[in-house]
């Protein structure tokens, strides 16, 4: 027996070392990984001080249909309104928007409203809160139609009135006061 027992404390202390051994053996690095992708590039940044040109971008009507800014609108003043159809003050200001479009059908400025949303959500808002000026439509981003219209903030509702020759006038982010409108869009656009 106890030649038995010296021969399981061999194996044993044999087995000890071979696990001692392996647990302190120098462990290789991990294979290289790949990097992490590189950062995406800056979003380009826009001139939007009075009297500067709107840089050219084009956005899908509600039909699908492409609009050009500023070539569409070119002629005539047109106050752009950002939105959404989850923005309550943007909901709010839009009878005065669609009485300002309204009441300048032939001539002073045109408004024209880009949402950032679906397409699908545009559709469903318009479907119970109608109106009747343009509407496009853009995908909220770090390169969105807001931001080339000088919404450094992402803050909604944003508006813009460009000249009849596509030349930024001036910007308003926050909603229109009751009766302000009319002499925002009115005032200093030839």
């Amino acid at each position: 027996m106890r030649r038995t027992a010296a021969w399981v404390a061999g194996i044993a202390a044999a087995a000890g070392l071979a696990a001692g051994a392996w647990l302190t053996r120098p462990v290789p690095p991990p294979p290289m990984q790949t990097p992490f992708p590189a950062a995406p590039a800056v979003a380009p940044t826009y001139d939007v001080r009075p009297g500067s040109a709107l840089t050219a971008f084009t956005l899908p009507d509600l039909d699908g249909m492409p609009v050009r800014f500023p070539e569409h609108f070119k002629g005539r003043p047109v106050l752009i309104n950002v939105w959404a159809s989850w923005c309550a003050p943007c909901i709010e200001e839009m009878p005065e928007l669609a009485r300002l479009a309204a009441a300048h059908a032939d001539d002073g400025p045109r408004v024209v409203g880009i949402a950032l949303d679906t397409p699908e959500a545009v559709q469903d808002f318009l479907g119970n809160v109608p109106v009747y000026y343009p509407i496009v439509i853009d995908t909220p981003g770090p390169d969105d139609a807001s931001v080339k219209l000088g919404n450094t903030q992402g803050l909604l509702p944003y508006s813009v009135l460009l000249d009849a020759q596509g030349r930024f006038v001036k910007h308003k982010l926050g909603p229109f006061k009751a009766g302000e409108i009319e002499a925002w869009a009115t005032s200093g656009a030839p």
